[in-house]
């Protein structure tokens, strides 16, 4: 076995010569030092040309711009202080449980009898409400059932969404002058416009 002269040849890496270790992510040499320190690749430097209290009043901004041929392509809204919102609707009891999946199974059952009810050549109306029946029993069942298998520890229905305290409009740097005179425009007075 013959080996190189120079014991650092065999660690260069993205040349040719028969090195032994792969090149970079996507066949690209890795700078010296491992290529730590830097971050992800930024896109283009953002301005925000307004903030609103409300997300109608930022999208109607947004609209503003599309409406008169900004490339609103190089925009974005940014909500900030986000606030996870879990609104409950109602006590759950197994009643309740039961009553929501028989709605569910009945769905289901409702798709799977038209799915019968196309190849049967007899009286595919039954078809149809059988498949409706057997799926809201069903459905009620498991609805119950699963219910009673939290033992009591959630029996409350919630809808959970996210707001924000404020969103931002923003426009790529390049593009916030012609942005700013549209909006003087639009007779907006947009509080809060900063680079970011």
């Amino acid at each position: 076995m013959i080996r190189p002269s120079n014991p650092t040849a065999t660690l260069q890496s993205g040349t040719s010569g028969g090195n032994n270790l792969p090149s970079g992510p996507a066949g690209h040499p890795t700078p010296p030092g491992g290529g730590h320190g830097h971050g992800p690749p930024t896109g283009a430097p953002t301005v925000t040309i307004g903030s609103y209290p409300d997300y109608p009043s930022a999208q109607g901004v947004v609209d503003y711009l599309a409406d008169n041929r900004f490339p609103v392509e190089r925009t974005a809204i940014v909500g900030t202080n986000l606030t996870l919102v879990e609104t409950v609707l109602g006590r759950m009891t197994t009643g309740r449980s039961a009553l929501v999946g028989a709605g569910t199974g009945a769905w289901f059952g409702l798709f799977i009898g038209l799915l019968f009810g196309i190849f049967t050549t007899g009286n595919w109306v039954a078809v149809i409400l059988v498949g409706l029946v057997v799926g809201a029993i069903w459905g009620a069942v498991f609805g119950a059932v699963a219910h009673a298998m939290t033992g009591g520890q959630r029996d409350f229905t919630s809808a959970s969404s996210l707001r924000a305290s404020q969103y931002a409009v923003t426009v790529d740097a390049d593009q916030a002058e012609q942005a700013r005179q549209l909006l003087g425009r639009m007779h907006l007075t947009p509080t809060g416009a900063a680079a970011r």
